[in-house]
């Protein structure tokens, strides 16, 4: 299969002047299930070891929602801790934007069980499906209605169950995947001037669709009245990861006139060490400037990246004024990346 290039978008204005809205991030927080599930359990059954998990993808164990846990719950965990973090009482989020592609339903949206669960009966609650980029398609859909004025506190969520459409008779997935919450708190601002101001400096989005068959699920409630299973062709993926990623991260910084040396941060999409590494190597960003969570919680899809982000806020590492860049690449095929002042 081809691959088709990265297209190119011309930069819009991403400095809004001083006295515009501007969204920034005020909390953070992130939720796993209690089960921990490692290498060596997984390979009683597979054929497949620990040395080899670790080896190809950095992975050594990942967490697995319980039985009757479901997307919404840990996504609700995730909300209140980040709601904790910002001081913010939830009656005052106008919304929620929640990224899943493992939804408690087919409808309504996962989002209404969120809202419902944390006592909310104001403002409004949607879905947003992009698999792994989930969460930076959520992010740029929430900071474009916070930017037009529409609403001034929401919570950006990624959550996911993925251990419910895996097949655990297959090695190449079974190993790759876990469950997880995270969320942000994203109010508006008035933006100051200068490139130290906080906020979403900008987003970058992409997808094509031609490119759908190497990671997919192979069911639907529209195609086969079932769920089905993760599908994919993984050599196809790194391929594509590798390219389109080093594109839309080049994009993003030339957008905001940035080069590699002002990137404080990257907080990459958890799915693969080796692609995280090649990432980090080409903004020039040692190791320990890079953070990473796959080890622990493999790839939680569009949860990886604001789980991420609460493990780093947590422990001190995120510091006002960093400027930290995301990632990330998924089905669809869909990309994208974020930059974002603290």
């Amino acid at each position: 299969m081809d691959s088709a290039p990265c297209p190119t978008v011309a930069p819009s204005p991403v400095r809004p002047a001083p006295g515009r809205i501007r969204a920034r991030i005020a909390g953070f927080g992130g939720a796993l299930p209690e089960r921990v599930v490692t290498n060596g359990e997984l390979a009683a059954s597979l054929d497949t070891s620990d040395d080899w998990i670790v080896e190809r993808t950095g992975i050594r164990e990942r967490r697995i929602a319980a039985e009757g846990e479901l997307t919404s719950d840990l996504a609700v965990r995730a909300a209140r801790a980040a709601l904790a973090d910002a001081a913010i009482a939830p009656d005052a989020v106008d919304g929620i934007v929640l990224a899943t592609s493992t939804p408690d339903r087919t409808y309504p949206a996962t989002a209404t069980a969120v809202q419902a669960k944390l006592g909310l009966s104001r403002g409004f609650a949607f879905d947003v499906a992009a698999v792994c980029t989930g969460f930076i398609y959520a992010l740029a859909v929430a900071d474009a209605m916070i930017r037009s004025g529409s609403a001034r506190t929401l919570l950006v969520i990624g959550a996911e169950v993925n251990s419910r459409i895996l097949d655990w008779s297959d090695r190449g997935t079974a190993v790759l995947f876990g469950d997880g919450a995270g969320a942000v708190v994203l109010e508006a601002i008035e933006s100051g001037e200068g490139e130290a101001a906080p906020g979403i400096l900008s987003t970058h989005l992409h997808a094509d669709g031609r490119h759908e068959g190497i990671l997919h699920v192979d069911g639907g409630p529209g195609s086969t009245g079932t769920v089905g299973h993760v599908r994919m062709q993984g050599r196809e993926v790194f391929r594509h990861a590798v390219a389109k990623l080093a594109a839309v991260v080049d994009e993003a910084l030339a957008a905001n006139g940035l080069g590699h040396d002002d990137v404080d941060w990257l907080v990459p999409h958890q799915a693969n060490l080796r692609i995280i590494d090649a990432m980090g190597r080409k903004l020039g960003l040692p190791p320990e400037r890079v953070v990473v969570t796959v080890d622990r919680h493999a790839n939680t899809s569009a949860a990886s990246i604001p789980l991420a982000l609460a493990e780093a806020h947590a422990d001190g590492r995120l510091k006002p004024r960093d400027l930290v860049l995301m990632e990330a690449i998924g089905g669809g095929l869909t990309w994208g990346a974020a930059l974002v002042r603290l």
